[in-house]
């Protein structure tokens, strides 16, 4: 039996790593949701049944998620769209009798966190308690820890590539969890063929210290680099608050630190009891893999290469 699957958000970098993992199930047809069409990649389109339409047109939204067994949101952007703008997705799924719905997660695991703690998951914890109160929509969380294509790139602080250095806070022995945009998308498709998949989900392509990471670096690229510590996990809570504090509007001044910082002290992480082996379809890609798929000099590029080639 053919399962129809909604991707709300279809133009962005996930939701095209996502629809080209759904494209290898042969029972599984593809309505995509967005507001301009034209931005979808030719090699995808053809494929796929588009929908136009922004993320509050209730009636559009309503035709979009009419006939699918599940809807995804891939949206990206402010509090309104990520809290307003699934609401409406997940009105719209209770209206037309979708069973379920797989919230735009894909990070950390924040059920731990409290609102205001890592402010930009607010909204996905203000979606999940929406999702909770459904008696018609499941809700599906799926949970991967950061994205190592991110934890590269220049904007999160953790490998400078031009001096081949890897930076970080506390003692360097914390655990890392990372998922690659691409593996994140293959077990999301794996639970979006899965009928009977709802709930929270954690999948887990690698869990390292960033020494390890390092170590690995070195076996993969043959260059030995350097480590350099900023200070203590607690310098660090103190440094992201005072920047946020001093000048709140430089957002990307400090909204890093405060994901390295839960990332690290232990409160969000995954652990070890992770629903990989429910898929083994799916081949979790570890720190090391994901450096042995990428050539050093692009590795700092990585998150913008994501979807680029589907």
């Amino acid at each position: 039996m053919s399962i129809t699957v909604g991707i709300a958000g279809i133009t962005g970098k996930f939701a095209r790593e996502l629809a080209s993992a759904l494209l290898k199930y042969p029972d599984i047809n593809i309505k995509g949701y967005c507001r301009d069409p034209s931005k979808v990649p030719e090699s995808l389109s053809s494929k796929v049944s588009l929908s136009k339409g922004d993320a509050f047109d209730t009636s559009a939204i309503r035709s979009f998620v009419a006939g699918c067994d599940v809807v995804v949101c891939c949206y990206l952007g402010d509090d309104k769209l990520m809290v307003d703008g699934q609401k409406a997705l997940i009105d719209a799924c209770a209206a037309e009798g979708v069973p379920r719905y797989v919230a735009s997660d894909w990070s950390l695991d924040y059920t731990k966190l409290k609102l205001g703690e890592l402010f930009p998951k607010d909204p996905m914890i203000h979606v999940k308690a929406y999702l909770d109160a459904q008696d018609k929509v499941k809700g599906v969380h799926v949970l991967v820890g950061m994205f190592m294509d991110v934890f590269f790139g220049p904007m999160f602080g953790t490998y400078d590539a031009s001096s081949t250095t890897f930076k970080y806070w506390g003692t360097g022995n914390e655990i890392w969890e990372a998922t690659t945009y691409r593996n994140a998308a293959e077990y999301t498709a794996a639970v979006c063929a899965d009928k009977s998949a709802y709930g929270i989900k954690k999948f887990i392509g690698g869990r390292a210290t960033i020494r390890e990471i390092a170590e690995s670096f070195e076996k993969v690229y043959g260059v030995k680099p350097k480590l350099e510590s900023h200070g203590s996990v607690d310098g660090l809570f103190k440094k992201m608050h005072e920047l946020r504090k001093n000048d709140p509007q430089n957002v990307f001044s400090y909204m890093f630190l405060f994901y390295q910082y839960y990332m690290i002290n232990g409160r969000t992480y995954l652990g070890t009891e992770i629903d990989n082996g429910q898929y083994p379809q799916v081949k979790p890609v570890n720190w090391e893999d994901f450096m042995k798929s990428v050539p050093k000099d692009q590795l700092a590029n990585a998150f913008f290469n994501v979807g680029n080639d589907i």
